[in-house]
């Protein structure tokens, strides 16, 4: 996926509201950008942090500005959780998600469950094999990072997610009822080793995840290739658990 250009840089002075960031541009020029990302952003959001931002071209926006990547010292982190559904669309499409390959049709944010939406249904209503008739796709974008008997891990949630908890109860849902369902963990960071589940902040999350998974779940985990100019799925990375 293509990065939204120019993009300009600037250093974080303060993330407040959830939603709300205040930056100055290497120019010296304060703004406000949009955060679109409702989680904790632990290790992303204290003060002096690099960023990069990109021009919001959104008439009826409110702020001229969304924050789109963290500059770590290792690693460029992408915060915006509106880019990681395209991202993994991008990669179907392109077959480099092989776990995903072979369904004829792409849908996104289509109803299902519980007045919810799936990120990505896959279907191919020719095909021989019931299994690929429909696969329901959910997407979460991983932005945190610790170190867990000395390696790296990338981890979720970062805050605890009644939300995602329910989004895996209904994946459950759909492998009653005769569907593929998977998880697409999608790591925006390129200094983690693999990825696990941050217990210590959601325990009930990894329990359920765990649960839905013995039940017929499936689970993946993919790797973006960071740049200022593009986000691009890369490895996979081993789920342990």
């Amino acid at each position: 996926m293509d990065l939204p250009t120019p993009m300009v840089s600037g250093t974080l002075i303060k993330r407040y509201k959830r939603f709300l960031a205040d930056v100055e541009l290497d120019s010296g020029e304060v703004v406000t950008a949009h955060c679109a990302n409702s989680g904790s952003m632990m290790g992303l959001k204290d003060a002096g942090v690099k960023v990069w931002l990109s021009a919001n071209t959104n008439p009826k926006a409110k702020l001229d500005w969304r924050w789109e990547l963290v500059a770590l010292p290792d690693t460029l982190v992408g915060i915006n959780t509106s880019r990681p559904n395209g991202i993994v669309e991008e990669a179907i499409l392109e077959g480099k998600i092989a776990e995903l390959s072979g369904y004829e049709t792409l849908k996104r944010e289509v109803k299902y469950g519980k007045n919810s939406r799936i990120d990505i249904l896959l279907s191919d209503p020719k095909s021989q094999d019931s299994d690929k008739d429909l696969c329901y796709v959910e997407v979460k974008n991983v932005t945190l990072s610790g170190d867990k008997q000395g390696t790296r891990a990338a981890l979720f949630p970062d805050a605890v997610t009644a939300r995602g908890t329910k989004h895996l109860l209904e994946l459950l849902d759909m492998v009653r009822d005769g569907h593929r369902a998977v998880m697409v963990y999608l790591v925006q960071r390129t200094d983690t080793e693999y990825f696990s589940i941050a217990d210590d902040i959601d325990p009930e999350y990894g329990k359920t995840l765990r649960y839905v998974l013995d039940k017929g779940v499936e689970a993946l985990c993919y790797q973006c290739n960071m740049s200022t100019t593009s986000l691009t799925v890369g490895q996979a990375l081993p789920i342990k658990l």
